[in-house]
């Protein structure tokens, strides 16, 4: 399917260009959207007049995103999740909920440009397209508590703290463990004298036998 395009696609092309798309992508995005017309002779000449037009029109548009992004860049979103011990989500953060925590600010769910899914708990760099020609990047702080995201933000590893926590706890035991056993096998356990090095007292003698009646 061939559209001319109204505005700079990416990985597409720039505005007037003519090009190939799958017939799906330009009936359900680029012609409802407003981003491309169909290539046909008519639309090629209404192209070319209002070139000048629509020109103007992409430089303010462009020139408002600028504005806007100069606001919303390095903004932060804090987003309280559940997750293991090991960082990563019961469930995941999608566009759609960075974009409901930035909708006061005129973010829509498709200007969030993220590929997958977040699924980790920590900051993360997404970046949000506001025209073909400007992206900003905000930072989305994903965390089990505010606590948590409070200590993210200041740069700590919470998750590599709390495994490196929980390693110190269980060689501690450890240690802890082996001490008790050495100090039982020395006989230093209570009631025990395994170390004594004091002879056994002498066992009582058996009874003698009676001596015989001297004679009268």
């Amino acid at each position: 399917m061939e559209v001319i395009l109204l505005e700079r696609i990416e990985k597409l092309g720039n505005m007037g260009d003519v090009v190939n798309v799958k017939p799906g992508f330009g009936r359900n995005f680029l012609l409802p959207q407003e981003k491309a017309l169909r290539a046909t002779k008519a639309n090629l000449a209404r192209f070319e007049a209002e070139r000048e037009y629509l020109e103007q029109r992409n430089a303010e548009n462009r020139a408002a995103a600028m504005t806007d992004g100069e606001k919303l860049n390095g903004t932060s979103v804090t987003l309280i999740r559940k997750a293991g011990d090991t960082g990563n989500l019961y469930g995941s953060v999608s566009a759609r909920d960075i974009a409901e925590h930035l909708e006061d600010k005129g973010v829509k769910r498709n200007m969030i440009v993220l590929e997958n899914p977040i699924k980790t708990l920590g900051l993360h760099d997404v970046n949000v397209k506001l025209h073909p020609e400007v992206i900003v990047s905000v930072q989305v702080n994903v965390a089990r508590s505010e606590d948590e995201a409070e200590r993210q933000a200041k740069g700590e590893d919470v998750v590599a703290v709390a495994l490196a926590e929980e390693k110190a706890d269980i060689e501690e035991a450890n240690r802890e463990r082996s001490a008790n056993a050495v100090s039982m096998f020395e006989g230093d356990g209570p009631g025990e004298d395994f170390g004594s090095d004091q002879p056994m007292a002498d066992a009582p003698a058996e009874d003698a036998p009676a001596a015989p009646a001297a004679d009268a």
